[in-house]
């Protein structure tokens, strides 16, 4: 290993073109830090799988090496794997190789809590922890280089869908901003379902020095309708919020504009919520069909919220804004119509007891694995077949500030 190796990998990774991150870094840990060989893998848009990227990744890989190189490494699993687990747990595993004669470190991916993906990298020797800090380093360097990436090149986009995605689902993909998100304060994760093939349905956030504010918008109809509709008020709320407006005003605005379009003939329901991050008071827009659920301790309970007339309906609604706190500890789950009025095949609604019975056996793992258990339990109960509507799951576990002494109303 050489003295400073971190100048070099900086370099290397940072002047690879944008699909070649993953060959530059395989390369520079093949020459500064002795691996035999290190793959990429990006976690796929149903996160069922870690798919390798750049898999030619030996000490002769070209440093434009693309992320189909080689081209014959496999998907691996996101369950009862090595690799698996370092993205579950987000922290270095260590596989033995050869009877321990070898090894294989699976370093997490991560940027600001958004979870891109899993660095193996093959090493010669037995595990030595003393050197592990060194390879973390390098894998979040990869991670930030990836994420940026990311904007310039389709390929790692191609790389995580497994199969053909519509058009609707590539716009509202493309609309979030991100699959989790992580603060002192929060730990935050969402996901859609069905991966490829969603309409209507959307989540985004967005965070600062005193506020997060997040969005859950449910668009009605089909197709690229749905998600044209969407895309529409995602961004008019979005153009609201970076003007300076609160929750009210970004709702107005979205409403305004929305049935400027369509007239009242299309409308956008939409939770909108944003959290004081110095105190736990979350202020709320009700404005459709998307629920929250509170998990405190073992009890789910539903945060109950006046319901207002989703966006555009008449172009001229007066929201009203709601407030309820959050304790340390405290878990939201927020979701779509397409959670909790989806249907088994027996008629039963998902959201009476099925769904409360799985936020509790979620409380110990972390949001994005929660999301995960989440919609796995969705698919289960609907004995997996296709769901009839798409669907949006975020989760958030608050852990509030430290020495958090802000009043709150009794039994809040």
């Amino acid at each position: 290993m050489t003295e400073d190796p971190f100048t070099a990998v900086e370099q290397a990774i940072w002047k690879a073109r944008p699909h070649g991150v993953p060959a530059a870094a395989a390369k520079i840990l093949t020459t500064h830090f002795g691996a035999d060989h290190a793959v990429t893998l990006l976690v796929d848009y149903r996160m069922a799988h870690l798919v390798p990227v750049g898999a030619d990744t030996g000490p002769d890989a070209g440093p434009d090496a693309g992320p189909d190189a080689g081209g014959d490494a496999e998907p691996v699993p996101l369950d009862a794997t090595f690799e698996g687990r370092a993205f579950a747990t987000q922290q270095t595993i260590v596989e033995p190789v050869d009877d321990g004669a070898a090894c294989r470190l699976h370093l997490p991916l991560t940027v600001h809590g958004e979870r891109i993906g899993v660095l193996s990298v093959h090493l010669p020797g037995p595990s030595r922890p003393e050197d592990h800090p060194a390879l973390e380093a390098v894998a979040t360097m990869v991670a930030r280089a990836l994420k940026v990436a990311d904007g310039h090149t389709d390929v790692y986009r191609r790389a995580r869908r497994r199969v053909r995605m519509t058009l609707a689902a590539e716009i509202q993909w493309d609309l979030l901003p991100g699959r989790s998100c992580e603060s002192d304060e929060f730990s935050l994760a969402g996901q859609l379902e069905p991966a490829y093939a969603v309409w209507g349905d959307n989540f985004d956030w967005s965070l600062d020095a005193e506020h997060l504010t997040v969005t859950v918008t449910n668009g009605t109809g089909r197709g690229i309708e749905a998600a044209l509709l969407t895309q529409l008020t995602v961004s008019a709320l979005r153009n609201a919020r970076r003007s300076g407006a609160g929750l009210v005003d970004q709702a107005v605005l979205a409403d305004e504009i929305l049935h400027a379009h369509h007239r009242g003939a299309r409308t956008a329901a939409t939770l909108l919520l944003r959290f004081e991050l110095g105190t736990g008071r979350v202020t709320a827009v009700d404005a459709g069909s998307p629920l929250v659920y509170r998990l405190r301790g073992t009890t789910v309970e539903p945060v109950t919220l006046d319901a207002q007339l989703p966006l555009g309906m008449f172009g001229d609604t007066r929201y009203v804004e709601q407030e309820f706190w959050l304790q340390p500890g405290d878990r939201l789950v927020l979701v779509s119509d397409g959670v909790h009025q989806a249907q088994s095949p027996g008629g039963e609604v998902y959201g009476a007891s099925a769904l409360p019975r799985a936020l509790r056996q979620t409380r110990l793992q972390g949001p994005p694995e929660a999301v995960r258990t989440l919609i796995r339990e969705l698919l289960h109960y609907h004995e997996n077949t296709e769901l009839a509507d798409d669907a949006v799951i975020v989760c958030l576990d608050w852990t509030g500030k430290s020495g958090q002494t802000a009043a709150r109303p009794a039994g809040d």
